[in-house]
C-alpha cells in the first residue's frame, strides 16, 4: 500500500521558517518524481515544487521561488521542504503527492498526481 505522511506543519510569523517533511512506503521512492502541493482557504491546488528520482533536479513555482526548497533522502524515503522567508501568503495545506510539475493547462491537478499525503498545515501570521 502506498502511504506518504507529512509533518512539520505548524504556525510562524511573517518572515519565519519551517522545514517540511514527507515520510514514503509502499513504492520504490528514489524512481519516483516527487512533489509539494498545497492549498490555501478557498482556493485551488496549486503546485509548489517537484524533484526528480535522484534529487538532482529540483523545480519551483514562480510564487516560491528563492524561497522555498525542495530535497529528498533516497536512504530514509523522504521528502521534505524548506520553507524560507514566509508569508501570510503561503498559509495552506501542505500535500506531499507523487509526480511531477503538472501542465499548465490543467484546470485541476489533483488527478496528475497517483498518490496523496494527508497534508500537513502551514499558518504564517503577520
Amino acid at each position: 500500500e502506498v502511504q506518504l505522511v507529512e509533518s512539520g506543519g505548524g504556525g510562524v510569523q511573517r518572515g519565519g521558517s519551517l522545514t517540511l517533511s514527507c515520510e514514503a512506503a509502499g513504492f520504490t521512492f528514489r524512481t519516483a518524481i516527487m512533489s509539494w502541493v498545497r492549498q490555501a482557504p478557498g482556493k485551488e491546488l496549486e503546485w509548489v515544487a517537484s524533484i526528480n528520482g535522484g534529487g538532482t533536479v529540483p523545480n519551483y513555482a514562480d510564487s516560491v521561488k528563492g524561497r522555498f526548497t525542495i530535497s529528498r533522502d533516497n536512504a530514509k524515503d523522504t521528502l521534505y521542504l524548506q520553507l524560507n522567508s514566509l508569508e501570510t501568503e503561503d498559509t495552506a495545506m501542505y500535500y506531499c503527492a507523487r509526480g511531477g510539475r503538472p501542465p499548465a493547462s490543467l484546470s485541476t491537478i489533483r488527478r496528475w498526481f497517483t498518490a496523496w499525503g494527508q497534508g500537513t498545515q502551514v499558518t504564517v501570521s503577520s
